[in-house]
């Protein structure tokens, strides 16, 4: 796992407010970290879809964020976690289209594909995490 670069930083997501204030946040950190304005944008747009899963299918959690370091790279990682019902299907949930709301099946899928990182943790009854890092190139 990566080494933390200073402190961490860790918010609830209890309502779109902090959806809101969880992408100022990784959008913060990651010109600190001086990630490209495309990887900025990356980031930012999985970040934001992560906390929106936490909200609405997790039933709200928490968002760990900060810069880390492997090796000679720094990057910033963010952790989304809650205690909602967990994912009965990953394969499915991690399928392009595929929605179990009213979304555009996107949310997983991309942000996976818009991190350099990506770890899904989740069981039936107990909840889910997510952690994702983008890399400085």
């Amino acid at each position: 796992m990566p080494t933390p670069e200073g402190e961490q930083e860790c918010i609830p997501v209890r309502s779109n407010d902090d959806v809101v204030r969880a992408r100022q946040l990784v959008r913060s950190l990651a010109q600190r970290c001086k990630l490209s304005l495309v990887d900025q944008t990356k980031l930012v747009t999985a970040a934001s879809e992560l906390a929106r899963n936490t909200l609405v299918y997790g039933g709200g959690g928490v968002m760990r964020t900060g810069l880390v370091r492997r090796d000679m790279r720094l990057g910033v990682a963010a952790v989304f976690e809650d205690n909602g019902p967990g994912i009965a299907d990953v394969d499915l949930a991690l399928t392009d289209g595929w929605t179990s709301g009213s979304g555009l099946g996107l949310g997983l899928s991309g942000a996976r594909r818009l991190v350099d990182d990506f770890v899904l943790d989740t069981e039936v009854g107990r909840g889910t995490l997510v952690s994702v890092i983008k890399w400085a190139r």
